[in-house]
């Protein structure tokens, strides 16, 4: 076993000591010539107040000593160019080079948000057509391509719904919200001035009609789903969840995060859909992660359309693109300008690269996936929705707990066989979850060495539970506090001691 996780990863070099225990008085990584000019201290241009006085010690190295440190700590990273990102939920896919290629292009990289509109119509034309894009897929009316990120999309699509209800009698007081959605869901919910209602999943993991039935009331404002859910399961009676909120004057809002599950094959708007939002950094294979930037644009029914923030980017009659800010029912601006224009233009190269055939095929591929993990793994481990697997399925850790082990202590086991962790404990529908999606890019060979992966650690569990209790063992770090690492984190550098290693 030991050699296996040797192998797994034999790139990584685990002992890298800090910078400064490399320093050495009178090293230095550059040699300028003798000044001729007056020398002047740094506290005398900048102030003495702007001068730090407590970085005394800052290390002094050679420039092959630098480039072969930050070289190495390099290696500790584990990105999507590096291995399977198998989180559930969030769709961590490949971000093609050819996307990076088109958002470098002058004209597009170095386009100021100011150029007047004249100037700007290539740019404006992206725009135009990346939502003419997401229109086709998800079968929409209206797109707004401004908010930032899935969260301000959600938002985006709540203030819409109070703004068009407001319109019709009445915001009202309520949404609903699936055991079974995202967790961004309820605090969007909240800032847009709504109250949460929740609702029960029944026995196969979808919305119970009969308890939809009994909470749509007056006073409920819609229902905000995710379809497919958080289990990776599609909602079976989606038409009539749909048609049963309308009835009672209500509208559906669908969290478009699972989108990769659908495109191509399903379009919200034929289920009854009024409002979704998608996510660019996870459907469209723009970058994921590290804090953005994200993109969560907002499709909506032309009921909707309205509302949406401005300004919209709107075709003229003699041809070419304006900026219409004279949209008196617009809930006004979400986001500065127009959004994450990178994130457009990655987005739109994505789709143009693909075509409709191609998208289609990368939904199938990863609903392919996600079923040949659930099948190769529901031996070992518990699946508490047995239904098939859309994009992400879900497992339990009952089985294992039984020998004291918990979801965490597989998923930190998994980083000494090389691959990230799955998503742990979420869904909150399901008691030690584990949500595994390994999108559409993963290959059979890097997910059947996952599934291996997955199937020791399960063997592990059954002879040898204290090896995965501990895990892991081969990173450079083991088993910190997290806890108190969240309260009280270590941000400021002190000189190296075997508390400072404990401690970071």
């Amino acid at each position: 076993m030991k050699d296996r996780i040797t192998e797994a990863r034999p790139h990584i070099t685990r002992n890298e000591g800090l910078i400064f225990e490399r320093s050495s008085p009178g090293k230095t990584g550059a040699e300028l010539p003798p000044l001729d000019v007056p020398e002047i201290s740094p506290e005398e241009i900048f102030g003495g107040e702007y001068f730090r006085q407590d970085l005394e010690g800052f290390p002094e190295v050679s420039e092959f000593e630098v480039i072969q440190h930050y070289t190495r700590l390099s290696t500790w990273n584990y990105g999507i160019d590096t291995g399977l990102y198998p989180l559930g939920s969030c769709t961590m896919k490949y971000n093609p080079r050819v996307n990076e290629f088109v958002a470098r292009l002058e004209g597009l990289a170095t386009e100021h948000p100011y150029t007047p509109e004249t100037l700007a119509q290539g740019c404006l034309r992206i725009l135009a057509e990346t939502a003419r894009c997401l229109i086709a897929i998800t079968g929409m009316d209206a797109v707004s391509l401004q908010p930032a990120a899935g969260a301000q999309g959600e938002l985006t699509g709540l203030l819409m719904i109070r703004a068009y209800l407001n319109d019709h009698g009445g915001a009202r007081k309520y949404i609903l919200i699936p055991d079974s959605a995202h967790g961004t869901n309820p605090a969007s919910v909240t800032i847009a001035g709504y109250e949460v209602r929740n609702l029960k999943s029944n026995s196969r993991g979808c919305i119970d009609l009969a308890a939809l039935e009994e909470e749509m009331t007056p006073e409920v404002a819609g229902l905000m789903l995710t379809n497919p859910n958080t289990l990776g399961i599609f909602e079976e009676q989606i038409r009539e969840i749909s048609s049963l909120v309308h009835a009672r004057g209500g509208l559906v809002y669908m969290d478009g995060a699972n989108m990769n599950a659908l495109i191509g094959v399903a379009k919200p708007a034929d289920f009854g859909i009024d409002v979704m939002h998608l996510n660019l950094h996870k459907t469209f294979s723009t970058p994921h992660g590290g804090g953005g930037p994200g993109s969560g644009p907002v499709a909506v029914r032309k009921s909707l359309e309205p509302y949406l923030p401005l300004p919209t980017v709107e075709p003229l009659a003699a041809g070419g693109y304006r900026l219409n800010y004279d949209r008196p029912k617009s809930i006004g601006r979400v986001r500065a300008f127009f959004g994450n224009f990178g994130m457009a233009v990655r987005a739109l190269a994505y789709i143009l690269a693909y075509g409709a055939a191609g998208l289609r095929q990368v939904t199938e591929d990863a609903v392919l996936n996600a079923n040949y993990v659930r099948q190769k793994l529901k031996e070992a481990y518990d699946l508490p929705y047995d239904a098939p697997a859309m994009h992400e399925c879900v497992f339990s850790d009952r089985r294992q707990a039984s020998h004291s082990v918990r979801t965490g202590d597989i998923a930190k086991r998994l980083i000494d066989y090389g691959f990230h962790p799955y998503t742990v404990s979420f869904p909150l529908i399901v008691a030690g979850a584990m949500m595994i999606e390994p999108t559409e890019t993963a290959s059979k060979a890097e997910l059947d060495a996952f599934i291996e992966a997955m199937l020791a650690i399960a063997e592990e569990v059954r002879t040898d539970p204290e090896v995965v209790r501990t895990a892991p063992h081969t990173a450079r770090l083991t088993r910190l506090d997290e806890a108190t690492a969240a309260r009280r984190p270590v941000l400021r550098w002190r000189p190296a001691t075997p508390q400072l290693r404990t401690q970071l």
